[in-house]
Protein backbone atom coordinates (compact mmCIF):
# COMPACT_ATOMS: atom_id res chain seq x y z
CA UNK A 1 0.00 0.00 0.00
CA UNK A 2 1.76 3.09 -0.83
CA UNK A 3 1.16 5.96 1.56
CA UNK A 4 0.11 9.21 0.74
CA UNK A 5 0.55 12.92 2.76
CA UNK A 6 -1.86 15.05 4.83
CA UNK A 7 -2.39 18.97 3.96
CA UNK A 8 0.59 20.60 6.01
CA UNK A 9 -1.08 22.60 8.92
CA UNK A 10 0.05 26.37 10.45
CA UNK A 11 0.26 26.31 14.46
CA UNK A 12 1.32 28.73 16.95
CA UNK A 13 5.21 28.42 17.58
CA UNK A 14 4.33 27.36 21.17
CA UNK A 15 2.36 24.23 19.88
CA UNK A 16 5.09 23.37 17.89
CA UNK A 17 7.44 23.30 20.88
CA UNK A 18 5.51 21.59 22.98
CA UNK A 19 5.17 18.78 20.18
CA UNK A 20 9.09 18.90 19.74
CA UNK A 21 9.56 18.40 23.53
CA UNK A 22 6.91 15.61 23.91
CA UNK A 23 8.99 13.55 21.50
CA UNK A 24 10.53 10.60 22.78
CA UNK A 25 14.19 9.56 21.46
CA UNK A 26 14.04 8.38 17.91
CA UNK A 27 10.55 9.83 17.58
CA UNK A 28 10.09 12.20 14.30
CA UNK A 29 7.51 14.87 14.66
CA UNK A 30 5.79 13.14 11.35
CA UNK A 31 5.43 9.98 13.39
CA UNK A 32 3.92 11.96 16.60
CA UNK A 33 1.47 13.44 14.49
CA UNK A 34 0.80 10.54 12.54
CA UNK A 35 -0.07 8.72 16.03
CA UNK A 36 -2.21 11.39 17.32
CA UNK A 37 -4.08 11.37 14.26
CA UNK A 38 -4.53 7.59 14.77
CA UNK A 39 -5.43 8.06 18.28
CA UNK A 40 -7.94 10.91 17.56
CA UNK A 41 -9.57 8.86 15.09
CA UNK A 42 -10.39 5.46 17.05
CA UNK A 43 -11.12 8.01 19.97
CA UNK A 44 -13.80 9.48 17.39
CA UNK A 45 -15.07 6.17 16.49
CA UNK A 46 -15.70 4.95 19.67
CA UNK A 47 -17.37 8.05 20.77
CA UNK A 48 -19.83 8.00 17.66
CA UNK A 49 -20.56 4.19 18.25
CA UNK A 50 -21.02 5.40 22.24
CA UNK A 51 -23.55 7.83 20.92
CA UNK A 52 -25.29 5.35 18.62
CA UNK A 53 -25.76 3.09 21.46
CA UNK A 54 -27.12 5.20 23.73
CA UNK A 55 -29.50 6.50 21.35
CA UNK A 56 -30.33 3.43 20.24
CA UNK A 57 -31.21 2.69 23.92
CA UNK A 58 -33.64 5.48 24.39
CA UNK A 59 -35.33 4.57 21.34
CA UNK A 60 -35.97 1.30 22.57
CA UNK A 61 -37.15 2.87 26.02
CA UNK A 62 -39.54 4.59 24.70
CA UNK A 63 -40.90 2.05 22.66
CA UNK A 64 -41.35 -0.46 25.16
CA UNK A 65 -42.27 1.93 27.50
CA UNK A 66 -39.05 0.73 29.96
CA UNK A 67 -37.14 3.50 32.20
CA UNK A 68 -35.26 3.02 35.25
CA UNK A 69 -35.27 5.96 37.36
CA UNK A 70 -32.47 7.84 38.29
CA UNK A 71 -32.51 7.16 42.05
CA UNK A 72 -32.67 3.34 41.24
CA UNK A 73 -29.42 3.64 38.83
CA UNK A 74 -27.77 6.06 41.88
CA UNK A 75 -28.46 3.08 44.43
CA UNK A 76 -26.68 0.65 41.92
CA UNK A 77 -23.88 2.19 41.63
CA UNK A 78 -23.43 2.95 45.10
CA UNK A 79 -23.94 -0.53 46.28
CA UNK A 80 -20.90 -1.47 43.61
CA UNK A 81 -18.69 1.08 45.30
CA UNK A 82 -19.33 -0.06 48.63
CA UNK A 83 -18.66 -3.57 47.11
CA UNK A 84 -15.46 -2.45 45.57
CA UNK A 85 -14.34 -0.98 48.50
CA UNK A 86 -14.41 -4.12 50.60
CA UNK A 87 -12.83 -5.97 48.36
Amino acid sequence: MKTSTLPAIRVKPELREAAERALRPNETLSKLMAASLESFISHRIAEDEFIARGLRAAETARLENRYVSAKDVLSQLDERIAAAKRK
